[in-house]
């Protein structure tokens, strides 16, 4: 049986849903594709079960300080749309590729409107990072949590990046 909580964020409340202890859902409010509030289960204390690891590890990306995350996450999707999820999981923090990129790293160059489909179904945003493909001239596209929203996550990521490798040097 599904469990949620509502968390704050930089970019508004976040809901969260995990299930047998793995986050399966990360919703933006006026997410484009975001269930109904019916299907997310009992609500659950944000300081029990999965979700202080999850607060603590968001937390700790919108400090900057979390590139990677580390959670059991069980997102719900097809195959394909599941395999999809998985590249998006290895785009670099702070990097960008198109869907035409990912298409081709599937073995299937002519699928990048199918991968913007799957990405637009992400049901994990931010911690898999669909905010991080853009379009084939490097314009922002369609982003379920808003535009507004992909272009912050993009540009604190970038500052954060920029900040990690100046304390390298």
């Amino acid at each position: 049986m599904p469990l949620h909580t509502v968390i704050d964020s930089p970019c508004g409340p976040l809901t969260l849903v995990a299930e047998d202890g793995r986050l399966s859902a990360l919703y933006m409010e006026d997410q484009r594709h975001r269930p109904a509030g019916e299907t997310f289960g009992e609500y659950a204390d944000p300081a029990t079960g999965p979700f202080p690891a999850v607060a603590e590890q968001l937390a700790a990306y919108f400090a900057g300080e979390l590139t990677e995350f580390d959670l059991p996450l069980d997102p719900r999707g097809t195959p394909f749309r599941r395999r999809v999820w998985d590249v998006l999981r290895t785009i670099p923090y702070g990097e960008t590729v198109t869907y035409g990129q990912i298409a081709e790293e599937l073995g299937n160059p002519n699928a990048s409107r199918a991968v913007g489909l799957a990405n637009g179904r992400n049901p994990i945003g931010v911690i898999i990072p669909c905010h991080r493909v853009i379009g084939s001239t490097g314009g922002l596209t369609g982003y379920g949590g808003g535009l507004e929203r992909k272009r912050f996550l993009l540009d604190l990521e970038l500052r954060h990046r920029f900040e990690l490798r100046s304390q390298l040097a």
